[in-house]
């Protein structure tokens, strides 16, 4: 019995070969639209604003005269920020990730709590200002600190971290989960042994897209208050702030080309710092993918 015919799949090679072709050029020029759009990006921040690369940019305050003007109120308070946020925000993350994948009941209840969790991801970043502005600026007085900063953003990247953490954590064979039953383990050392630094590099891949997008936010921090001009560093968790983004922000708003080139300045650094972050926490993901 002839199961392929040979004749027809023979007639229609030619055009499944042209149709292979078509889309193989079609990802090619996919690829090639993100590439120049973020080589013109670079090179349009690089040339506007390398010129105010100087050490008195990085030790001067915000100032009205953009050849006096600095950023190291916005460096400092970004740093503060995530100092806050990427804690809160990965323990509060796997923490609810883990109780989900490992110990809830899986029933309606916990399948609406994940889908909610997942239309959260997708919520406008000024919604979480507002919510962050209600809750930490008045309900808990915290004020327009970096606190509620940190807290804001925080709730912000939650959502992204609890999927891309229950995701790396679905994805851990459940015969690497039997065996370390097998040989006596409770729940909590399976969890903490055998789950938890397998799927560590899924986690991490996924809080890097999300710390990565806090860095850069803006609207939320202006709703819970920060401020745009400082001439101070924040001395604990409870001092007003600034942040780079609304540091940019303002200068990309004022007239003078001077200022909106400082802008262009301030983004080199910002993406500077934010290469920065990532390459540590790639360098901890590869650590753990070598390992399992």
């Amino acid at each position: 019995m002839n199961l392929v015919n040979k004749e027809r799949v023979k007639s229609k090679m030619t055009s499944r070969l042209f149709m292979n072709r078509i889309l193989q050029v079609l990802l090619w020029l996919a690829t090639m639209f993100g590439l120049v759009v973020l080589g013109i990006l670079i090179y349009r921040m690089i040339t506007q604003g390398i010129g105010f690369l100087s050490i008195d940019f990085f030790i001067n305050f915000a100032s009205r005269f953009a050849d006096q003007a600095g950023i190291k109120a916005a460096i400092i308070g970004t740093l503060w920020l995530m100092a806050v946020t990427i804690p809160v925000s990965l323990i509060l993350g796997v923490g609810t990730a883990l109780y989900l994948e490992e110990y809830a009941a899986k029933n309606r209840f916990t399948r609406l709590i994940q889908v909610n969790i997942s239309n959260l991801a997708g919520v406008p970043s000024i919604v979480f200002g507002l919510l962050g502005l209600t809750i930490f600026v008045r309900l808990a007085e915290m004020g327009r600190s970096v606190l509620a900063g940190g807290y804001t953003l925080s709730l912000l990247i939650l959502p992204v971290i609890v999927v891309a953490s229950q995701e790396a954590i679905r994805s851990v064979p459940k015969e690497m989960r039997d065996a370390s039953f097998a040989m006596g383990a409770t729940k909590w050392q399976t969890i903490r042994r055998v789950v938890l630094p397998a799927a560590i590099p899924g986690i991490l891949t996924g809080s890097i897209l999300a710390f990565s997008r806090a860095i850069g936010e803006t609207a939320p921090l202006i709703v819970v208050g920060a401020l745009t001009y400082v001439a101070f560093l924040p001395e604990s968790v409870f001092s007003g702030f600034t942040a780079m983004p609304i540091q940019i922000y303002n200068w990309v708003t004022r007239p003078q080309v001077e200022f909106q080139q400082l802008a262009a300045a301030g983004i080199i650094v910002l993406l500077v710092m934010l290469i920065i972050l990532n390459s540590i926490a790639v360098l901890i993901r590869n650590k753990f993918q070598k390992r399992y």
